[in-house]
């Protein structure tokens, strides 16, 4: 029988998963991340197992401590549209950058794959974690914006972002052929914003979507992060070493929409995990082991290093205490930062031992296991309210997403926490948000003529 609550899924997907030596694999393709019919594939099977989001992720820097997967990739609003053309029901979601992107043009970008999905798109908001500072490099600024400053920036953003996909109510285009009035000039607005970082006018030049506007999606932990989402977002992604943490972290937040009067129905909390899926528990840490023999120490800790602030674990050796490890100050992912930092001042953690420790596609958690170990454990984590749900980081790609869609989706489903099919067509729809009203209409305000 199916719960009045229950699971939101979302699928992260990058090329072979993941697990930073997921490309070593011998069933893996190293060269997917870029091989569409391939990303497209998994997308499909992401919806044949009824997700609620299939996401990508971005980055706008690289180097070599980056991911395998992230040094050749699509840009992730162009890979959204075709997923999109691939796919039905499923939503999708993609990362853009407040730092370095500008409103309008983002605006614009996920109104019109709003459009073609049908009202499938979510934007993952983010203020671009840097430690190194390489990224305002690219963008002819000589520093990345401090953490606060970031916040700030994204702040008005957000508000100009959703003012301009309001420009247009949803019934402004009339188009009435015998008078030729194609549309309602008192039902199309101009923003102009006016604040610290932009200075907009629109309209924008495109209409609202089957889902009103898309749904805002973000990942910051850290007191500015937190409080952004308890105002703008609808879903957020979270990571915490332990269910203790995430129910502390999801009561919080949860919380905190009231100061924003919002209730708690109107923003969801994934947690991330990575499977990995067995017949037996001996075969599912099999499936690891595998893994793991593929890493090369020294690779993994060149990843792990972009979160802490750019330290060269290189200088250490891997049976190195942690602690006695010197940490600059960092500008990056605040709150992944700080907990880290106090996981090793805790723990007897070697250098070598990081990366396993710290990143969940190589730790060898309750989700290593059986379907019904990991439908066991997801449904603690549930019930619990630690999550409102998962995303999905599976270590190995496309295989630990078939597992999970063949061996895990069934058990869920038949304890009725999580759909049999899917109900509606937009994102909105899965997620059981409410299409956004249109701030423009039915108020007395400047319209776009005048």
């Amino acid at each position: 029988m199916a719960q009045d609550r229950q699971m939101k899924l979302a699928a992260y997907l990058i090329g072979t998963g993941m697990h930073v030596a997921s490309w070593r694999h011998p069933a893996s393709n190293p060269n997917s991340s870029i091989d569409v019919k391939a990303l497209q594939r998994l997308s499909k099977i992401a919806e044949k197992g009824k997700f609620d989001l299939a996401f990508v992720a971005d980055s706008l820097a690289i180097n070599h401590e980056s991911h395998p997967q992230i040094l050749n990739r699509f840009d992730p609003i162009v890979l959204i549209t075709a997923l999109a053309a691939a796919t039905e029901k499923i939503g999708i979601g993609a990362t853009a950058s407040t730092t370095y992107s500008e409103p309008y043009v983002l605006a614009r970008q996920f109104a019109s794959v709003d459009h073609i999905s049908g009202g499938r798109v979510g934007w993952n908001v983010v203020t671009t974690a840097d430690a190194t500072g390489e990224t305002a490099l690219n963008f002819s600024r000589d520093k990345h914006l401090a953490h606060d400053h970031r916040y700030e920036r994204a702040e008005e953003f957000i508000d100009v972002v959703q003012g301009l996909w309001d420009s247009w109510e949803d019934d402004a285009f009339v188009h009435n052929k015998e008078t030729g009035q194609f549309f309602d000039p008192d039902k199309v607005h101009e923003l102009r914003y006016k604040g610290n970082y932009f200075s907009v006018k629109g309209p924008l030049n495109i209409a609202r979507s089957a889902q009103g506007q898309p749904v805002i999606i973000q990942a910051g932990a850290s007191i500015p992060g937190q409080r952004l989402a308890a105002r703008t977002a609808e879903v957020v992604f979270t990571h915490w070493d332990n269910i203790e943490e995430s129910k502390r972290y999801y009561q919080e937040l949860k919380t905190s929409l009231l100061d924003f009067g919002r209730s708690v129905e109107e923003l969801h909390i994934l947690h991330g995990i990575s499977p990995i899926i067995g017949e037996t528990e001996e075969i599912a840490i099999q499936k690891y082991n595998k893994l793991q023999s593929l890493v090369d120490p020294y690779e993994s800790l060149k990843f792990v290093s972009g979160y802490m602030g750019n330290v060269d674990f290189s200088k250490y050796s891997l049976d190195t205490p942690a602690k006695d490890v010197e940490f600059p100050l960092v500008n990056s992912i605040q709150s992944n930062f700080n907990e880290m930092k106090k996981i090793i001042g805790e723990e007897d953690i070697k250098v070598g031992e990081l990366y396993a420790r710290f990143f969940s596609p190589a730790r060898r958690d309750r989700f290593v296991g059986t379907p019904t170990q990991v439908a066991d454990e997801m449904e603690v984590w549930f019930t619990e309210k630690a999550a409102d749900g998962f995303m999905l980081q599976f270590p190995l790609l496309p295989g630990d997403l078939e597992d999970f869609v063949e061996k895990v989706v069934p058990i869920l489903q038949e304890r009725g926490l999580f759909r049999l099919d899917y109900e509606g067509d937009t994102l909105r729809d899965h997620l059981g948000l409410k299409n956004p009203k249109n701030r423009f209409a039915n108020e007395e305000i400047s319209n776009y003529l005048e």
